[in-house]
């Protein structure tokens, strides 16, 4: 194996931030329809280190901030944000910045049934697409879908694991195998 090079003692991502629109919406979907367990909330934050720490508008004010656990691996700090001149639309995978969520689930047609049944928006057609045949995803399916306020995400599973696992002496993170 290769020495590391990089970040000194990088162990992984331990939470991924989200600014939401409305706050009460986005932890009802992110509590009762994906699962996530809610834990300590706090704020409000405001004042003149904003811009210097946050990179923000100097009169920013983070009004609520919420740490949400969704199981091995991932936790989620959603914001509310209110700030003169905040965006108001969300970018999509192809804007600078754009971004999403993947989460792996061990039942790709139960976890989209789920979602359907909570009037959640499923691309593609409302369907998860086949198994992925080629390449070093082969093994995985996935499927996008979108958040009330139209953050996109998706769904990922391969119980039998993905194919560049035969080329590759080292692994990814396998949220299958949380420990390793």
């Amino acid at each position: 194996m290769s020495e590391r090079k990089g970040m000194p003692g990088l162990r992984g991502v331990e939470h991924i931030g989200i600014t939401v629109p409305d706050f009460d919406e986005a932890y009802d979907f992110f509590v009762n329809v994906m699962g996530f367990r809610p834990f300590y909330r706090h704020g409000p934050y405001k004042g003149e280190w904003m811009e210097g720490t946050l990179n923000v508008h100097p009169e920013a004010e983070i009004r609520k901030v919420q740490q949400l656990c969704g199981g091995a691996g991932l936790n989620i700090e959603l914001f509310e944000y209110a700030s003169p001149d905040q965006r108001q639309k969300m970018p999509r995978n192809t804007d600078w910045g754009g971004h999403h969520i993947a989460i792996y689930v061990d039942d790709m047609d139960a976890a989209v049934a789920h979602l359907k049944a909570h009037g959640v928006r499923i691309m593609k057609g409302g369907d998860p697409g086949p198994e992925i045949a080629s390449g070093p995803e082969a093994g995985a399916r996935s499927c996008y879908f979108l958040t009330p306020w139209d953050f996109q995400m998706e769904l990922i599973s391969y119980p039998g694991g993905k194919a560049y696992e035969k080329d590759y002496e080292e692994r990814l993170w396998d949220p299958r195998h949380p420990g390793r």
